[in-house]
């Protein structure tokens, strides 16, 4: 397993966490996801088979933008 931390612009409050969080779960590989809208980021951890692109692309689809 791995532990990735992005920054993710654009969430507001838990509501926003949750959306994130939740796309982040349905990709398969990716075992934990905490979002924090206060601090701006989302810690993954990960199946090492489980892409940077692929978790940045599921956050983008639903609005938010990652920070690099």
């Amino acid at each position: 397993m791995k532990e990735i931390e992005l920054k993710v612009e654009g969430m507001m409050c838990g509501g926003c966490e949750n959306r994130v969080q939740t796309a982040l779960k349905n990709i398969e590989g990716v075992a934990e996801v905490v979002a924090s809208h206060q601090t701006k980021t989302v810690k993954i951890t990960a199946n090492e088979n489980v892409s940077i692109d692929s978790l940045k692309e599921a956050i983008e689809d639903i609005g938010y933008e990652v920070i690099e």
